[in-house]
C-alpha cells in the first residue's frame, strides 16, 4: 500500500456519496466490486446486525454461514472500531426502498 495515494480512499468516498439510490449503487457496486467482494461486505453487514441484536457467535454463523474469523473481525469493530458498523445498523426502523 505504500504506492497508494492515501487521497484515493476520499475520492471513493465522494464516489459513493454522488449515489441517490439503490439502483446507483448497485450499479456502482456492480461495476467497481467482484459478486464475492459484494458477497463478502454485505455478509459483514449482517454479522454485525446479528451481533448487534445478541445473538451469539455459533447462531451468527450459522445463519449468515460467516467463519468465527469473520464474526470475530466484525465484533471487535463493533466494540472498538469507528462506530461505521452504527451508523448504518442502529436505524432498524428505516427501511430503503428497492429499486
Amino acid at each position: 500500500m505504500e504506492n497508494f495515494r492515501m487521497d484515493a480512499f476520499d475520492d471513493l468516498f465522494k464516489a459513493v456519496l454522488k449515489l441517490k439510490n439503490i439502483e446507483d449503487c448497485r450499479k456502482f457496486f456492480e461495476d467497481v466490486c467482484t459478486i464475492k467482494e459484494m458477497q463478502d461486505i454485505s455478509q459483514r453487514l449482517e454479522v454485525a446486525r446479528l451481533l448487534k441484536e445478541g445473538l451469539n457467535y455459533q447462531s451468527v454463523s450459522k445463519e449468515t454461514g460467516a467463519s468465527t474469523a469473520t464474526i470475530s473481525r466484525v465484533n471487535k469493530c463493533l466494540n472498538y472500531g469507528s462506530g461505521g458498523y452504527s451508523l448504518v445498523i442502529d436505524d432498524k426502523e428505516k427501511k430503503y426502498e428497492r429499486v
